[in-house]
């Protein structure tokens, strides 16, 4: 039997999950990432797997007042429906079999409204204007912390205690690249599942292999 341990970077999952399912409700992505992991499981009918846990990683949504430059006035992110949303999610996978969740902060002293990236791109070129701005073209940017450190512990602690066989990271960034050499090196089967998201190349040489239950874009609309 080989033990799995699946571990999940909850900002890049809800990013994927969106992209590929759409909208939900708390209670609606709690279960869709349930049955998501769990198909890890049951679907390799090749191997014999039992789940020893699934750890999620994430931060508590904002409740932070920020001076929105164009509205010209504080937005209050504690009555915002994204902080009601991600504060019922995260109630909703507590209540889950074998969940762990493990949570950082938001760097709210920092967080800031900024244009975004392609807007600014497009005032530099000359094919905007600034009188042409709209609410819409600014986005809230606040760094996660802690996040990925607590991967990197887990990673470690599960490997050098021996609690598992395989470690599935469901993640799309190369920050667990000195975590994962490690758990290779105790003999970990190291599968990483960025969820049909585009990864670097020199990333295949840090895990044993990739594997997604992610559909195809074309065959995203349904989840079963």
């Amino acid at each position: 039997m080989i033990r799995t341990a699946i571990l999940v970077d909850g900002a890049f999952y809800r990013k994927r999950a969106y992209h590929l399912y759409g909208d939900k409700s708390p209670a609606e992505r709690a279960d869709e990432l349930e049955w998501y992991c769990k198909r890890h499981i049951r679907e390799e009918h090749n191997e014999k797997c039992s789940l020893y846990r699934i750890f999620y990683y994430d931060c508590p949504p904002m409740d932070k007042k920020v001076y929105h430059p164009f509205l010209k006035r504080q937005i209050d992110f504690g009555k915002t429906p994204d902080y009601k949303w991600a504060t019922e999610f995260f109630k909703e996978l507590t209540h889950k079999r074998k969940f762990a969740l493990r949570m950082g902060r938001l760097a709210e002293e920092q967080a800031a409204f900024n244009i975004r990236p392609n807007i600014t791109k497009k005032l530099c070129n000359g094919s905007l204007n600034f009188d042409q701005l709209t609410e819409k073209d600014f986005a809230i940017d606040v760094k996660q912390k802690g996040v990925d450190m607590r991967i990197g512990v887990d990673i470690s602690s599960l490997a050098f205690k021996k609690q598992v066989d395989r470690i599935i990271l469901i993640a799309g960034d190369s920050d667990f690249v000195p975590a994962s050499k490690q758990a290779r090196r105790e003999g970990i089967d190291f599968i990483l599942d960025p969820m049909r998201a585009p990864i670097k190349d020199d990333l295949f040489e840090h895990i044993d292999g990739m594997r997604t239950k992610a559909p195809k874009l074309s065959n995203a609309t349904s989840t079963k």
